[in-house]
């Protein structure tokens, strides 16, 4: 019995031993693949988790407010661009049904477009002329009205005579008409913090450049006989310096405009300094003399005298009027 025993356990220990080897080598893979595995899944966690952290970082930049220039200027106006593309459907609509074919949202668009991410001290006329084009606009001949320390007055003029055009009856002058807008060349976006003033900062600004730009263009336009209102209770009705007297009148073409025709008026609460002798209205001649144009004159125009006389019934330079 020992003698069988003996072999049968010699039989037995061998298969066993080399059995549980086996399983040894077949778990060992096994094994590498679950620690490569692991390793795999952490570096994938650490790359997602690096993903989102950078998303979320790029995010809250994005949103962060860029550093804008201050400026002595106040800011653009608020809510600029809904005022604007609400003014030009007025206008083209409503006020000028002739110009519906106007499209308000490119309008709009080329003026954002003349404005956004640019330094607001650097611009030229060229900056705006997309939008010139855009908003080309016919006015009859006859009917131009200029203005110089007379805005009141002469948009007061125009809402009686529905016919004549100040540079504010046109679309684009009615569209940006006591607005304020600027930019700034590190954002894409309207800068409503400040704006450069162009005494302070600098000539060459977004709106001191757009209104140069739109006065030229207007006044090119004018044909036949112009007028302008000006302003008898300063000592120079006519100011060279004035965008009336720096801009408009050298942009009058003789060809088109035969006679400029002017109506000093007295504010009718302040003592009169100037009228049409004055030495200013004699500069105002000598220019239009040089450039071909007739010039003449008159004093507290009556139809537009009528129209304070409605505001100050009883102001006692009225009493001639009734």
């Amino acid at each position: 019995m020992d003698h069988r025993l003996g072999p049968v356990s010699q039989v037995e220990d061998g298969p066993v031993s080399q059995v549980e080897d086996e399983e040894e080598e077949e778990e060992d893979p096994c094994c590498n693949i679950s620690k490569k595995a692991k390793i795999w899944g952490i570096l994938l966690f650490v790359l997602v988790l690096s993903a989102i952290l950078g998303v979320v970082f790029g995010v809250l930049k994005l949103h962060q407010a860029p550093q804008l220039k201050k400026w002595q200027g106040a800011g653009t106006t608020l809510h600029f661009r809904e005022i604007v593309l609400g003014r030009c459907y007025a206008y083209t609509q409503l006020m000028k049904p002739e110009l519906r074919v106007k499209d308000c949202q490119k309008i709009v668009g080329a003026f954002m477009g003349a404005v956004l991410s640019k330094d607001p001290c650097g611009f030229t006329e060229e900056d705006y002329q997309p939008l010139i084009k855009l908003t080309n606009q016919t006015v009859p001949c006859d009917k131009t009205l200029f203005w110089s320390k007379s805005r009141e007055l002469a948009h007061l003029y125009t809402e009686v005579q529905q016919e004549m055009f100040t540079l504010e009856n046109t679309l684009l002058g009615y569209m940006a008409d006591g607005l304020k807008w600027c930019g700034d060349a590190g954002s894409s976006e309207l800068n409503y913090q400040s704006c450069p003033d162009w005494r302070g900062d600098c000539a060459n600004n977004t709106m001191s450049v757009f209104w140069d730009t739109v006065s030229k263009r207007f006044a090119e336009n004018a044909c036949g006989v112009v007028q302008v209102v000006l302003n008898g209770s300063f000592s120079n009705a006519f100011n060279k310096n004035s965008t009336f007297g720096r801009v408009e009148i050298y942009n009058l073409h003789p060809d088109k405009v035969s006679t400029l025709q002017a109506w000093v008026m007295d504010n009718i609460e302040d003592v009169h300094s100037d009228s049409c002798s004055a030495s200013s209205i004699n500069d105002l001649k000598s220019i239009l003399s040089n450039r071909n144009i007739k010039f003449t004159c008159q004093s507290n125009y009556r139809p537009i005298k009528f129209l304070q006389c409605v505001k100050n019934p009883e102001h006692s330079s009225c009493n001639s009027l009734i």
